[in-house]
């Protein structure tokens, strides 16, 4: 007989900076498989400054990268109870989120990244999220295939959605690219694509786009 039995979990996180919560935007970053926060969120180093915050929560299952010593690495879930981690990032996201918003006088822009096995897992919980997201990055990776799309299309009317490929990423196949467009076709709503030379990695000078578009708006 199995049962499931809840309990608070401590969950760890990085940011660029110690908040001043005068911020006028926040970029939630989710980092991919087998990555840490701490050193995914050095990716962002040069887009510091003091009127944008970067948040990059890690994941909670972690695991040794190669055999059962070395370097260790963190998902966002795996096809074992694959929903209950579901379930558990998304209280670990509004938690985290909340904690945050609740201490700002003015509500910041929120603008989220996920990177890879991180643009899934953002998707959903963007779809779900009682706030909405400004912008919506996914790069090397894209929408999960199983997120609420008559959710996701009420949610993301009004956000700006971007899909990062580089042209030399060879974990990006026909067939995922052939299901993201059935899926943005669902979605009825306009995707802007962006491509680099670069495989499965963030692209400084497409960051760089990415940030001066976004101190545009």
């Amino acid at each position: 007989m199995k049962k499931s039995f809840y309990f608070s979990y401590e969950a760890h996180y990085a940011l660029s900076q110690e908040p001043s919560f005068q911020e006028s935007e926040i970029w939630l970053v989710l980092h991919g498989y087998g990555q840490l926060a701490e050193f995914f969120i050095r990716k962002f180093n040069p887009f510091f400054n003091s009127e944008r915050l970067f948040v990059a929560p890690e994941a909670t299952n972690y695991a040794y990268l190669q055999d059962f010593q070395g370097r260790v690495g963190a998902n966002w879930m795996t096809k074992h109870e694959r929903e209950t981690a579901i379930a558990n990032n998304h209280r670990y996201l509004d938690g985290l989120m909340d904690s945050l918003l609740q201490q700002y006088s003015q509500p910041p822009k929120i603008n989220v990244l996920g990177f890879s096995q991180g643009a899934a897992t953002a998707t959903r919980w963007a779809s779900c999220w009682e706030k909405s997201v400004s912008k919506l990055v996914l790069w090397a990776g894209g929408f999960a295939h199983d997120m609420q799309l008559d959710l996701a299309r009420e949610k993301f009317s009004d956000t700006e959605l971007i899909l990062v490929l580089g042209n030399q990423d060879q974990l990006i196949t026909e067939k995922s690219l052939e299901m993201q467009q059935k899926l943005i076709q669902s979605l009825e709503k306009e995707v802007q694509y962006l491509h680099f030379e670069g495989g499965h990695e963030l692209d400084h000078e497409t960051l760089q786009s990415l940030m001066d578009s976004s101190d545009h708006c």
